[in-house]
């Protein structure tokens, strides 16, 4: 199916309003150019849009992408919702990574679905300045070693948050892209539950699914659907054709993602493995539920039990099994 010319010139109008907001040009006078292009805010009517989706939207299920994990998709619903706002949060800045990483496999599921689909499926990646300063900029080369098309990509790197805010509002407008990402630090009084509220009826006014990446940000009270936490996690090693474990190597890169804010009673833990070549998640199990190899078990008498130990890993030097492991009573 041939890609339609309509929503390509659609990209390009919004790519060239950003380049002129990241040029300095002032917000105001982005707004008149991005309206003369044809993203002019709409006005907004809460009420009318509670109405529509507690009446006509109702009815019909909800359009959703599942992830590939059942823990996950359980709590969700079914998947990522491809019509609302999901906020996928680190709480220290070291762990930036691990959100981004988790966020930009998201993008890539999304852009996929759309190009099965026939359709241009375009992603717009919205970064901060502060949030650009403190965890880099994406890098090409790892972008599309991560699964996405760089082709069919924009990332923006605006100065302030509101412009940040701008951007994002003028692209959910038309559900041209297959997702909007909109990168931030913290809990900035700018985006309140109020400002989230509106992020999030725009989101599914316009039928685009948004993420918002928050970096070293508190959980706080939210207009988005779905709020993840993002925990880094170790991963495996590559296998080597006979399934042994290559030594000394790096595999896929592994997620512990935590469902704070879902349909479950309680937060769900998942640990997801994430393969760039076929787009798509694997659930892993838990690493504590992993057993050790060559373990002694500990006494179930014993006063204080330890964590079993494992012999070291193979190699020419490989040590024997290890003893059991002795856990004295206290002395008091």
């Amino acid at each position: 199916m041939a890609e339609k010319a309509v929503p390509r010139e659609t990209v390009r109008a919004l790519r060239d309003a950003i380049a002129r907001l990241e040029r300095g040009t002032g917000t105001r006078a982005t707004e008149r150019a991005g309206e003369e292009a044809g993203f002019g805010r709409p006005p907004l009517d809460p009420a009318a849009t509670v109405l529509r989706e507690e009446g006509i939207s109702k009815a019909r299920a909800e359009p959703v992408l599942p992830i590939g994990v059942p823990a996950l998709d359980e709590a969700l619903a079914g998947g990522l919702p491809l019509r609302g706002m999901t906020e996928i949060r680190v709480s220290e800045t070291r762990d930036a990574g691990a959100g981004i990483g988790f966020t930009l496999a998201l993008a890539a599921l999304c852009q996929a679905r759309r190009r099965e689909g026939g359709e241009l499926g375009p992603v717009l990646w919205i970064a901060e300045g502060m949030a650009l300063k403190e965890a880099g900029a994406p890098y090409g080369v790892g972008l599309a070693g991560h699964g996405l098309d760089l082709s069919r990509a924009l990332i923006s790197g605006p100065r302030s948050l509101k412009e940040a805010l701008w951007i994002a509002e003028a692209a959910l407008n038309f559900s041209v892209f297959a997702a909007v990402v909109l990168e931030m630090r913290g809990n900035p009084a700018a985006l309140g539950f109020q400002e989230s509220r509106r992020l999030q009826v725009r989101a599914r006014a316009g039928s685009v699914p948004l993420l918002l990446v928050r970096q070293a940000g508190e959980e706080e009270a939210s207009g988005a659907l779905f709020r993840l936490a993002v925990l880094p996690a170790p991963a495996a090693a590559r296998l080597l054709p006979d399934g042994r474990p290559l030594a000394g190597s790096i595999g896929n890169p592994v997620f512990h993602v935590v469902a704070e804010k879902s349909r479950a009673f309680a937060p769900v833990d998942a640990y997801l493995e994430w393969s760039a070549h076929e787009r798509r998640f694997y659930p892993l199990a838990p690493l504590g539920s992993l057993a050790p190899v060559d373990a002694q078990p500990v006494s179930p008498g014993a006063a204080h039990p330890v964590a079993p130990l494992s012999a070291s890993a193979d190699g020419s030097d490989r040590a024997g099994a290890l003893g059991a492991v002795v856990a004295f009573k206290r002395a008091s």
